[in-house]
């Protein structure tokens, strides 16, 4: 599965300055939007525009977000069409889960991840009702209309240092890939009923966080991401609470937004010079702008912060355990599929 690069500092030395502003930008949109679900408003442009390096590119701000849109509104005809068949519509969205993960592994592209994110939000959602689909479909398409906005709004304003355009690296997975999709669409239809028992449909944006651990094709990378995803969690749940902890004393549009934007200049700075991985400090801003956007609309920051860490905790390293634990007794990465 293919992971995007920590970002240069002599392609990109203000990378951490988009990076907020972008943050910054996006709470201004939900101020003006006014939308159902903030957190996805608040932390989906931020994650398609965050994932960009080198040069802007004016094809992956634009595929990006029409797929989601495309994607969002084809599982959801989908969930509401098999709804009403209990057995069809767990099929279905295991047969969904399955070409998915088969897409990642067998290209390596994060088109695949696209698809098993989309289906895990649009199926939970179906299971609480058609009103709570379609919001969620509605959330979507607006959080992805906001990005091409953003996205050359924040390049013009801080262009990075380089011209060149930055080629993804996709690798393959190999062995019996059929086996891989199927292990991890299996876990994942077990997650999916997990999730919708716990969560509530406004914490749903940080389910991908237990989802997109499955996504490794070997034992190693699913643990690792596991745990980067928990140290995300943690990280983003401190600094929320930081924010929140001044908003409660001073409530004001511009306070808050000056606060996003300097979480987003640290988290930046992390990804350019920290000791983890890149994307452990991308992930720990989306917590933040899911969080604080959360708690501000409708939640309690402590809850929210616990549910979170709780989800990851629980869901991430329960999935994690179980593929792993699949992958080894069936030994799919040294085996190929049989010839037809």
């Amino acid at each position: 599965m293919y992971v995007t690069p920590r970002p240069e500092a002599r392609d990109d030395p203000l990378y951490a300055v988009r990076l907020g502003l972008t943050g910054a930008l996006a709470y201004l949109a939900v101020a003006i939007l006014n939308p159902t679900l903030p957190p996805i408003i608040a932390a989906l442009p931020v994650g398609l525009i965050a994932a960009q390096r080198k040069s802007f590119s004016a094809m992956k701000a634009l595929a990006g977000p029409v797929a989601l849109i495309v994607l969002v509104h084809a599982m959801a005809w989908l969930v509401e069409f098999l709804r009403p068949m209990p057995a069809v519509y767990i099929g279905g969205m295991w047969l969904t889960y399955f070409a998915g993960f088969l897409l990642i592994l067998r290209t390596g592209t994060p088109v695949g991840m696209l698809v098993v994110i989309v289906a895990v939000l649009m199926s939970v959602m179906g299971m609480h009702g058609t009103a709570t689909l379609h919001a969620m479909r509605d959330g979507f398409v607006d959080a992805s209309l906001v990005p091409l906005v953003l996205g050359p709004l924040v390049y013009f304003l801080v262009p990075p240092a380089t011209s060149d355009t930055h080629v993804d690296d996709t690798v393959p997975s190999s062995g019996n890939t059929t086996m891989g999709a199927a292990i991890r669409a299996t876990v994942l239809l077990g997650l999916s009923f997990w999730l919708y028992s716990v969560m509530q449909p406004s914490d749903m944006m940080m389910a991908m966080v237990a989802a997109m651990v499955l996504v490794f094709p070997t034992r190693r990378r699913v643990w690792s991401e596991a745990i980067q995803r928990v140290r995300a969690t943690v990280y983003g749940g401190g600094v929320a609470l930081l924010i929140l902890g001044v908003w409660v004393l001073s409530q004001h549009l511009p306070i808050l937004l000056g606060l996003i934007f300097l979480s987003g200049l640290f988290f930046g700075d992390r990804m350019l010079f920290g000791p983890r991985q890149s994307m452990v400090y991308q992930y720990a801003f989306s917590v933040v702008l899911a969080l604080v956007a959360g708690a501000i609309s409708t939640q309690d920051a402590a809850y929210a912060t616990f549910t979170r860490i709780v989800l990851t905790l629980g869901g991430a390293f329960t999935a994690a355990f179980a593929t792993a634990l699949l992958d080894s007794a069936s030994g799919w990465r040294d085996r190929q599929p049989e010839a037809a």
